[in-house]
């Protein structure tokens, strides 16, 4: 149908989509990533079902789009004090791997399957640890590394839409789903006592660079 006078109004409509750039259309993306990882903070910081009494629960860290999903059990106590996942050793020290396998840590997304720091695990909600898949379907990584057998468990169990489950053998990618890989590896909170445990992550954690390298740079 036309316009009196003027161009089919399909053409009107492809012209201005036309118009659009792909930096902006990034944008709109990153900006909406944002907005619903603040949200899902905001409802995190008000749920009840976990009996955590006065603490906040332990907020994920990172770029709201990244590859890299890291996933790990609980928090520590350095992460408890200061809310956010991955902070204090764990975090030095995943910091100085990304630093030797060359990958930037702005790419990187790191949360918890127990957001509420609980002494007994089996009083976590079922509903808030749950929310694990939201974190991923609003970050749409390419890559989650599962660190310990609990934390597989609990990716496992979310059953997200067209996924395998995940074996828990480390240094070793698998598919998760058609668009997303996992690599199951030691937790690292058990992994930075001794040598050998270090080691032990380390020989399945360094897969994750060789990944990297063959992301296509776009």
């Amino acid at each position: 149908m036309h316009t009196q006078g003027g161009e089919p109004e399909p053409k009107k409509r492809q012209s201005v989509v036309s118009s659009i750039t792909d930096d902006e259309i990034r944008e709109k993306y990153l900006e909406r990533a944002i907005r619903e990882l603040n949200d899902l903070g905001r409802d995190l910081a008000a749920c009840q079902d976990c009996p955590r009494g006065n603490v906040m629960p332990v907020q994920g860290s990172g770029h709201p789009q990244a590859d890299i999903f890291m996933l790990k059990r609980a928090a520590t106590a350095s992460e408890i004090e200061e809310g956010v996942a991955f902070y204090g050793r764990a975090g030095n020290a995943l910091m100085k791997s990304f630093k030797r396998l060359a990958i930037d840590p702005i790419v990187v997304f790191g949360t918890l399957c127990m957001k509420c720091p609980l002494t007994d695990p089996t009083l976590a909600s079922e509903g808030c640890i749950a929310r694990v898949a939201e974190e991923i379907a609003i970050v749409q990584p390419r890559m989650v590394v599962v660190m310990g057998n609990e934390a597989v468990d609990v990716l496992n169990a979310l059953e997200l839409p067209l996924s395998d489950p995940i074996e828990p053998i480390e240094g070793e990618i698998q598919s998760l789903t058609p668009t997303i890989d996992a690599l199951y590896v030691p937790d690292i909170d058990d992994s930075l006592d001794t040598e050998d445990a270090k080691q032990r992550f380390w020989s399945s954690f360094r897969v994750l660079g060789d990944w990297y390298d063959r992301l296509p740079p776009y």
